[in-house]
């Protein structure tokens, strides 16, 4: 296992945004010596025109900047379809955290954080990434026979794509943890879900148990399915038990 991190590490180019000097060079060094190919950037806008010029494959985004702080530049890169982001931040209460989370961040982690963790959280998150892309890579033979397209009262979601179209066939918008959060539903209809096992379904297996944070996210994605009235009682909550997702689903 160790092998295999220390190899996906040498490929892995992570950005690094924080107005402290000296924390943009801490972070750095220690992840440069872990095997990632590491920039940084002190602000926002020079992210921005970092990201112009470069792939990269995860984002370490501090919340608490001068100008434009972090969670309004979170909201900029959900709407580019960025790479993952683990935001830091000083303030780190549950509410701080669920705010992050809901807005589309793939982790969180208060300030100051140890490096080892920092580094644990982000081969996380790219396990996780990883594993979502293989699975995409081993199912060409489903997807060519419209296993890979799900229909649910009048919508359309697309596995391979990572699309959601509403009956209309208007496309609804979510991040990366909201498709993830949809497609654990979708791919398990009409049973009542735990929020463990959502989080599990929806965040990997080896992410933090945290039940508020699935709480904010399907709340979250509730919202963007009202926007189609046949979106109505989609996914129900079962009290002391989870959520269940109502309509039957098709394949193809």
């Amino acid at each position: 296992m160790h092998a295999i991190l220390a190899d996906m590490d040498l490929d892995t180019r992570i950005l690094i945004v924080d107005d402290d000097d000296g924390i943009r060079k801490l972070m750095s060094s220690f992840l440069d010596k872990h095997g990632f190919r590491t920039e940084t950037a002190r602000s926002p806008i020079e992210m921005r025109e970092k990201l112009a010029g470069q792939r990269y494959d995860l984002i370490v985004l501090d919340v608490m900047m001068p100008r434009e702080d972090g969670l309004t530049a979170l909201r900029g890169l959900q709407k580019t379809d960025g790479p993952p982001v683990i935001m830091l931040s000083a303030v780190g209460t549950d509410v701080d955290r669920i705010v992050g989370l809901e807005m589309g961040a793939e982790d969180y982690l208060a300030k100051p954080c140890n490096p080892r963790e920092l580094l644990a959280r982000i081969r996380t998150v790219l396990r996780r990434r990883e594993r979502e892309g293989a699975g995409a890579a081993t199912a060409p033979a489903e997807a060519q026979d419209g296993g890979r397209i799900l229909g649910f009262a009048g919508w359309r979601m697309d596995m391979d794509a990572h699309m959601l179209t509403d009956p209309a066939n208007a496309v609804i918008n979510l991040s990366d943890g909201e498709f993830r959060l949809m497609r654990a539903f979708v791919e398990h209809p009409r049973r009542v879900l735990t929020r463990d096992q959502l989080l599990d379904f929806a965040r990997g297996e080896d992410s933090d148990h945290y039940d508020r944070a699935i709480d904010v996210q399907i709340s979250r994605l509730r919202r963007k399915l009202a926007t189609c009235e046949s979106a109505v009682d989609l996914i129900r909550t079962v009290r002391n038990e989870g959520y269940m997702f109502v309509p039957v689903v098709t394949r193809g």
